[in-house]
Formats: C-alpha cells, structure tokens, sequence
C-alpha cells in the first residue's frame, strides 16, 4: 500500500512561495493558522517584511491577538504580545532569522561527507532538537573523535529543518559552511531545506550565507505551559 503524504501546512506553503520571491503582501497585516505541531507545540511566529503569520491553537480568539497589539510593523514580535499569548507557565523562544536553503543530491561541492551519528543523540543540539522538532536525523564526520553534527529534523511548518554545531577546535577557516554543505548533500537536489539561527550568531549566520541560504524573515517559538 502506498504511503499517504501528510496534508502541507499553510505556513509552508507560504514560506514556500517566499523562497520563491513570492512573499506576503507588505500590508502592515497579520495572518493566523494553526499550530503544524497539534497536542505537541509548534506554535511561534513568522514575521516577514511588512506582514506576520501567528500560529497558535484556536483557543486563543483572533480579538484577544488583536487586543495584544499584533501587527505586521513589529507588534508580533512585541513582549506584550509575546507574554499575552504564552501565559505565565508558557516559554518564549528567541527571535531568530529564517533562512532558505535546498538539498544538492550528493553533490557537496568537495566536502567530507557525512555519515548516520546516532551516538552524538546526547549531543546538547540533538535534545534540544528533539524536543521542538520531529524525526532529528544526525549525522556527522566518519571519524569517531569528531562531535561535530547536523540534524535534519521535520521542524517549522513541517518542512526539513537544518541544525548544525561545529566544535571549538576546529571553528574558523569556512569549515561550519563545510558542514552545511554536506548536510545539504544528504537531500535531494532542490528540496527546500529552512534554518534558524539568532541575529547576535554572527559566524552561524556567516556561514549559513556562504552555503547559499537565504533570509527569508523571522521565527520564534512559543509554548504554554
């Protein structure tokens, strides 16, 4: 019996179309759908330019965002807004950069390839993978010394979401775009794969750029407790 794919979630199909250079209307506005992550989290916030998308689960009334001061100019990303929706047993992620890129098929561009490192699942980036994300793959070098890893997890909107730590020693040099490019290598050529790294993360975002992503917007998460 075939498989049935999972129905795509309205935010991928916009973050689709942004990677696309077909982003939202710069309208000041905000859009609601819901959490891609139902009974397990995944609500947030992405913010384009000029337009947000607010996902959260429907007992939160379109008035009382509004009444939160959300809008597509900075109000959906306001702590006002953020507090309001979270509640005071929830948490809020940091506000990152969204950023596209897309799997090469095997064709890492001269990069060491990567191999399956399931021993590398107490890896700090691996938990905390696992506990926003579903399905983190982790891979690293062949070399058993190595720690360092990239995790291809379905994440944001149910779309490939890439997470990569490179270690101390061995940072510097282009070697963390190294490390992107052959996690890309691991997909297949063309598919969209996002990424999320903090503005204040200067070298992720550095080489997230030299492996070819793209800023797209902004992400944060949110959860309730």
């Amino acid at each position: 019996m075939s498989r049935i794919p999972p129905p795509v979630h309205p935010l991928a199909g916009i973050i689709r179309a942004a990677d696309t250079g077909r982003f939202p209307p710069a309208d000041g506005g905000w859009s609601r759908v819901p959490p891609w992550r139902p009974g397990h989290g995944g609500e947030g916030i992405v913010c384009f330019t000029g337009h947000a998308v607010i996902a959260v689960d429907a007992d939160i009334s379109h008035q009382r965002i509004t009444e939160l001061g959300a809008d597509g100019f900075g109000g959906a990303a306001h702590p006002r807004l953020l507090c309001g929706l979270t509640g005071p047993g929830g948490w809020i992620g940091t506000q990152d950069a969204l950023l596209a890129g897309h799997g090469t098929g095997g064709t890492g561009g001269g990069e060491a390839a990567l191999v399956p490192r399931p021993d590398l699942r107490s890896h700090p980036r691996a938990q905390y993978a696992a506990s926003v994300r579903d399905e983190p793959r982790l891979y690293g070098y062949q070399d058993p010394g190595r720690s360092a890893i990239a995790i291809l997890s379905t994440g944001l909107a149910g779309l490939t979401e890439l997470s990569f730590e490179l270690e101390p020693a061995h940072r510097g040099g282009g070697q963390a775009t190294g490390l992107i490019r052959a996690a890309l290598a691991t997909l297949p050529a063309g598919e969209l794969v996002v990424a999320a790294a903090t503005p204040g993360n200067a070298a992720s975002l550095r080489a997230l750029l030299a492996a070819g992503f793209t800023p797209l917007g902004s992400v944060q998460l949110l959860g309730r407790g």
